[in-house]
């Protein structure tokens, strides 16, 4: 405290004697570029001196660290990180949001560059991608063996990982179940949500049938490509062969799933139409255009911000059907993971904000900020969610989730599996030129893996 007021004062001398010199020579027209600059040099050591006095040696103390988020939950971590900061007082955290259109190049960029934040959130997909070009550190060591790992969802926790690695730990979870009307529903007498495959086509028929013009038994985009992805996978489909060097989209498992896609067109149970030109699906949802989609949790919030005071109707949610008895049948692993960049100046800092981040406890606050459904399975004992008749479908759907395949081109595979399956619906190739065209464009993409491969 007194050196600190020994600094003020001598601080308020020196800056004096500046400005008396600065009013003296002002009389001297010819002396005031050399005097400005005299000036200049000593207010600068005026500035220095005070910025030494008032918490220099702080800066040099404190562990910065830099995060990147992407959407909402740039916003949430404003609120989330300064309880981290409370516990601990050497760390500042620095957030800077990224839109999600523009992260998965931004992230690409910043590792070519060697300008990756310490820490930052992904897409659970692109992980295979970023390890593999050395831009995740490895997690194996700080949490593969934790106490608690067994409370993350299985489906959530092994899309984090990558050959023997684990490159992410899971923030949020997202998965696709079924939406429906339920009035609806009973208005055509029939009593719950399809529980299998062979259900879903007679539901589905029965609804088109009864459908007034302009309705429809189901919402789908005709370049959708989860939906034959998932139907495939619960079959037992293999999408790549030998280990992830050729596509196999040609085989009987994919192609019975790819039929069950094309159907919901060809048999006029939804409107031939693409992502893009989609309206708004919860509000079309609301007005009753369509019975059931598949969607995520975001949609729960969607729904309930259309709904108008006096709305009658009644809407559910519903895990997927399955091939068999086993229901519900498994979905998509998605969400949102926090990753360490691979050369972190500041690892054990980054550990320890990752570590925070994901407690049940800030997974909670997360969710109340922006929804986003919790990774840890002890956080779904909460009442905000226990309690939520709409949630707890996606909690049992959580339990049976799987990983689409672990390469770095999976998120070009899976814009190939869109642009062929609307092809197909819009009549412009057969089912099995689709599916040949598919094969054979997801092989080009993996020539660069197969030489890798070889060589390894």
């Amino acid at each position: 405290m007194l050196r600190a007021e020994s600094m003020h004062n001598a601080m308020i001398s020196v800056f004096a004697s500046v400005t008396a010199e600065r009013i003296r020579r002002s009389a001297r027209p010819q002396l005031r570029p050399k005097v400005g600059m005299h000036y200049r040099r000593r207010l600068a050591i005026v500035i220095a001196f005070m910025l030494a006095a008032c918490g220099g040696d702080d800066r040099q103390t404190l562990t910065r660290l830099k995060v990147w988020a992407m959407g909402a939950e740039a916003e949430a971590l404003v609120s989330l990180v300064p309880g981290f900061e409370h516990s601990h007082p050497g760390i500042r955290v620095e957030i800077h949001g990224i839109p999600w259109s523009v992260a998965h190049e931004k992230l690409l960029t910043a590792h070519v560059g060697d300008a990756l934040p310490d820490l930052f959130q992904l897409g659970n997909t692109w992980i295979a991608e970023l390890a593999e070009i050395g831009a995740l550190d490895d997690l194996s060591d700080r949490f593969a063996g934790h106490s608690d790992a067994g409370d993350f969802f299985p489906g959530a926790l092994a899309a984090n990982r990558y050959r023997e690695g684990l490159y992410g730990l899971p923030w949020y979870v997202d998965t696709r179940l079924l939406f429906y009307r339920a009035d609806l529903l009973d208005a055509a007498g029939i009593r719950q949500a399809p529980r299998t495959w062979v259900e879903w086509s007679s539901v589905m028929s029965r609804l088109a049938a009864a459908a007034e013009p302009g309705r429809y038994a189901l919402a789908m985009a005709y370049d959708e490509w989860r939906f034959p992805v998932i139907v495939a996978q619960q079959r037992g489909a293999a999408l790549l062969r030998e280990e992830g060097r050729f596509g196999n989209f040609r085989h009987p498992q994919f192609r019975a799933a790819f039929a069950l896609f094309l159907d919901a067109f060809r048999r006029g149970w939804a409107p031939p139409i693409g992502e893009a030109q989609r309206g708004n699906p919860a509000l079309e949802f609301v007005q009753g255009r369509f019975v059931f989609f598949v969607g995520g949790p975001w949609m729960i919030g969607e729904i309930g911000r259309r709904l108008t005071v006096g709305w009658g109707g009644r809407w559910e949610t519903a895990p997927l059907p399955s091939w068999d008895d086993n229901y519900p049948g498994a979905s998509l692993a998605g969400g949102s993971s926090l990753a360490l960049a691979a050369h972190s100046p500041h690892r054990e800092a980054a550990l320890d904000l990752m570590q925070y981040l994901t407690q049940t406890e800030q997974q909670l606050a997360l969710y109340r900020l922006t929804g986003d459904l919790p990774s840890r399975r002890s956080a779904w004992s909460d009442p905000s969610l226990a309690d939520d008749r709409h949630a707890q479908p996606f909690r049992r759907q959580l339990e049976r989730t799987m990983t689409v395949p672990q390469v770095p081109e999976w998120e070009r595979i899976a814009a190939k599996i869109g642009y062929y399956g609307e092809l197909a619906v819009r009549g412009q190739l057969t089912e099995d030129a689709a599916l040949q065209r598919l094969d054979r464009d997801v092989d080009a993409i993996l020539e660069k893996r197969r030489w890798l491969l070889e060589r390894r």
